[in-house]
């Protein structure tokens, strides 16, 4: 079955450009204008991806995410006009999975959208744990970590720092390092996008363990898993 990319975009133009490109690869698409009614076609349908342009007309894009997030975990692509970094940081930090300014390049797109569902799919094989770690299960065919037998609701970029950081508890890793190991484009990311995504999985941690910091801090070199006795 094709995969199903969901864009919500009100610029007939773009979203036009934008299909033409992702069906010429093989994905099967629905457009809408608005934002409303996106929550309820997730209930219905399996969606793969979803691009979704922040200026929509009836709510902006950044809140529709994060409503999306508090049950889903489909992958989502902005489209903004804003080029700002903050704008960029603010996206990541409610759980987009890229970001892409006006005007780019559809081809561009489709082949993201290819990147983030390659990684993302999921196999059929059994689940899988990381030995040597006391508080977290790593479910790797479904691309899923538990804290203390809770499972964590982890973007794509989360899920892979974190399960790097478990895999070498101990190992500091700098911010390059953890650039090179986790990101498809380290080149394309910028100077904080570690921190923000250390900063979201600590949140998530805390939220299940308030009383514990299993993610260390090395000033000015980088950031370790603590080991376990």
């Amino acid at each position: 079955m094709d995969s199903l990319v969901l864009i919500v975009e009100d610029e007939p133009a773009i979203a036009e450009n934008i299909r033409y490109a992702l069906t010429t690869e093989g994905f099967e698409t629905l457009w809408q204008t608005e934002g409303v009614g996106v929550l309820k076609l997730l209930e219905e349908r399996r969606v793969d991806l979803i691009v979704l342009d922040i200026g929509l007309p009836d709510i902006n894009g950044m809140e529709l995410c994060k409503a999306i997030r508090k049950n889903h975990t489909v992958p989502i692509i902005f489209l903004t006009a804003r080029s700002h970094e903050v704008d960029r940081i603010v996206g990541l930090e409610i759980g987009a999975d890229d970001y892409m300014v006006k005007p780019f390049s559809p081809r561009e797109l489709a082949a993201r959208v290819k990147a983030i569902l390659r990684r993302t799919a999921m196999a059929a094989a059994p689940p899988q744990k990381i030995k040597g770690d006391q508080l977290f299960q790593v479910d790797e065919s479904r691309l899923k970590i538990s804290y203390f037998s809770t499972p964590l609701d982890l973007s794509r970029y989360e899920y892979r720092m974190l399960s790097l950081f478990i895999s070498r508890p101990g190992q500091i890793f700098s911010r390059d390092r953890l650039m090179e190991r986790v990101w498809d484009e380290p080149g394309m990311s910028m100077d904080r996008t570690v921190d923000v995504h250390i900063k979201n999985i600590r949140a998530k941690l805390k939220k299940i363990r308030p009383d514990m910091d299993p993610i260390r801090t090395h000033r000015g070199i980088g950031y370790s898993l603590k080991e376990t006795s």
